[in-house]
């Protein structure tokens, strides 16, 4: 079996654009078809930052891993995790401790197969096949159950996924169900999308994402502020992903594309 052959399932559609192709292929990833990257040669078009964009929120989702490894917290709980790449969640935790426990959640076909390929042998991570709309779904999914231990903090990621949430599905309800599974002491990390510097590359990224899968909604800092209701954020806040805990602030506020994502990570009450 060729390695194409395991992390391309029988019913993905080659012919539809997923965003965790598109993301994949703006990261240099080789898990994407030709109309991913048709259509991310168009949103390189509308924000010519994008690489430096997915590049900066991938090392915010590190910083943030590595934040709350600090903190103590053993177990992860990645919601929409996309298609592993380099610095993967499990990686970076297991890395400071062995025995850290990764549960990802994804809903697209091939980083489903392509998690599950990386994972095996690996019995502290797994990957469930879900909507991050049905958080009961994944709360309490089998494989979420034997890993997870919900009386302890957990680590909630969601990283660069709510921006695919349209405001008809009410997301800071969503967030909420995942926070009221959650125990005193988690944290909850999350990167979104926003329109508020870049107004006129941002409606290009939006139309243009149209076409695929996966349409974007931005959100202004008042609105993603808003998914951390419940948690205390830390410092230094809400702000673009090249400014969150950068390891070289003296760069931080020259970076390309460092203020098109908003992050934050909050701490459960």
């Amino acid at each position: 079996m060729t390695e194409q052959a395991m992390w391309v399932p029988d019913n993905v559609d080659e012919e539809t654009p997923s965003a965790a192709r598109l993301y994949d292929y703006l990261l240099g990833g080789a898990h994407n078809f030709a109309a991913d990257r048709a259509l991310a040669e168009k949103f390189l078009t509308a924000l010519p930052s994008a690489r430096d964009v997915a590049r900066l929120n991938r090392s915010f989702l590190r910083r943030a891993v590595v934040f709350m490894g600090q903190q103590g917290v053993r177990q992860f709980l990645d919601i929409g995790s996309g298609i592993p790449t380099v610095g993967n969640v499990h990686q970076i935790a297991q890395d400071a401790d062995s025995q850290a426990r990764v549960v990802y959640v994804d809903y697209e076909s091939v980083a489903v197969a392509h998690s599950q390929l990386l994972l095996q042998g690996n019995d502290n991570a797994t990957i469930v096949q879900a909507d991050m709309r049905e958080p009961e779904a994944i709360l309490k999914a089998a494989e979420t159950r034997r890993l997870l231990d919900f009386s302890e903090p957990i680590g909630l990621i969601m990283a660069g996924v709510f921006h695919f949430v349209p405001p008809e599905a009410d997301a800071p309800a969503i967030v909420a169900r995942y926070r009221d599974a959650l125990a005193p002491g988690s944290y909850l990390a999350l990167s979104h999308f926003t329109a508020d510097i870049s107004p006129d590359e941002m409606a290009g990224v939006t139309e243009v994402m149209k076409r695929s899968a996966d349409p974007i909604y931005t959100r202004t800092h008042a609105e993603i502020t808003e998914l951390f209701t419940g948690f205390d954020l830390v410092s230094p806040g809400v702000v673009g992903t090249a400014m969150w805990r950068p390891e070289r602030p003296e760069q931080a506020a020259d970076e390309p594309g460092g203020s098109q994502i908003y992050a934050g990570v909050g701490r459960k009450r």
